[in-house]
């Protein structure tokens, strides 16, 4: 089945059992819950449960106990092996027939492995990675990447249509991960521009040019773009707050190499940008915005020499 971007119809409204509640799960969650959608929440610190109580949604004690009377069960943690206890946990609520929709981004053997264990489970499994950040998750604006059968079309709709701006189905196959292989597609055009932005203003703070001529001269030409607006814009100020932590795109880019090398591929670039990202984890920046690649630059990693203000009055 060729590739398809949709922006799906009204559909009757399930409940949605919604397993792993940080950035992302949360934001999600708040998205179904602002579109009339009933949402059970389980996550491993019940407190991140807890936070969504205010919002409509019910915090659950267990993966059991979320998905129990859920016909649409949604994951948002932070790999396969997460993902996977946290099913086997649910596995005395689920209901025979509930839909899957996995939204991590786990790589394609462990998608693979999920659709089978859903399969056993007689669930219907849709491999969903989303693409996006915190902000577009708070707001309903992710785009959804979607592998799956024709018969979870319908009943994901309002899902899908409350948390994203709109779903490109690629398959009709889940466990084939072809969501996710595009994923890892999308995921390594993100880092390379993440990895790009940063080194470029480290080498114009080293060469005494100031960044923003650089932006300047670049504005609205065919080299300006709004993603590295975005990330130069957290460098400038400092801002590391996390829309994606430098662990989680550590862990993409781990993905991103082991299937470049199950493919015959050689990535160069890839590589060079996940030593960044691994020698800004070693140096206790894991929880950082992915924008702090910018600090990978400077030995020790970590330490801007350029220090600046942090937009909490602090020092970054």
């Amino acid at each position: 089945m060729t590739g398809s971007t949709t922006e799906t119809g009204p559909a009757t409204a399930p409940t949605v059992a919604v397993l792993g509640a940080g950035i992302m799960g949360a934001a999600m969650a708040r998205s179904m819950l602002r579109s009339g959608l009933d949402v059970r929440v389980w996550n491993r610190t019940r407190e991140k449960a807890d936070a969504l109580v205010a919002d409509g949604a019910r915090s659950t004690a267990s993966p059991a106990e979320a998905v129990s009377g859920a016909g649409v069960v949604l994951t948002a943690l932070r790999d396969g092996p997460t993902v996977l206890d946290a099913l086997r946990e649910a596995a005395p609520g689920l209901a025979p027939g509930a839909v899957l929709a996995q939204t991590a981004t786990v790589g394609a053997t462990a998608t693979a492995e999920l659709a089978g264990w859903a399969r056993d489970h007689e669930l219907v499994f849709v491999d969903a990675p989303v693409v996006g950040t915190r902000q577009p998750a708070e707001t309903g604006e992710l785009l959804i990447l979607a592998a799956g059968p024709e018969s979870a079309r319908d009943r994901l709709a309002p899902v899908f249509d409350a948390i994203g701006r709109a779903t490109t189905w690629v398959s009709d196959d889940g466990a084939g991960a072809a969501a996710s292989r595009l994923k890892l597609v999308v995921n390594s055009w993100i880092a390379a521009l993440t990895h790009a932005t940063g080194e470029t203003l480290a080498l114009a703070r080293g060469l005494g040019v100031d960044p923003a001529v650089f932006l300047d001269s670049v504005a609205g030409g065919p080299l300006d773009n709004g993603y590295l607006r975005a990330k130069a814009a957290a460098v400038l100020a400092g801002d590391y707050r996390p829309n994606f932590s430098v662990s989680n795109a550590l862990k993409d880019a781990r993905l991103i190499g082991e299937a470049a090398e199950g493919a015959g591929l050689r990535l160069d670039l890839a590589a060079a940008g996940a030593a960044r990202f691994e020698r800004l984890d070693r140096h206790g920046r894991g929880e950082d915005d992915m924008a702090a690649s910018y600090l990978a630059s400077f030995d020790p990693p970590g330490r801007d020499p350029f220090e600046h203000p942090a937009p909490d009055g602090g020092q970054r």
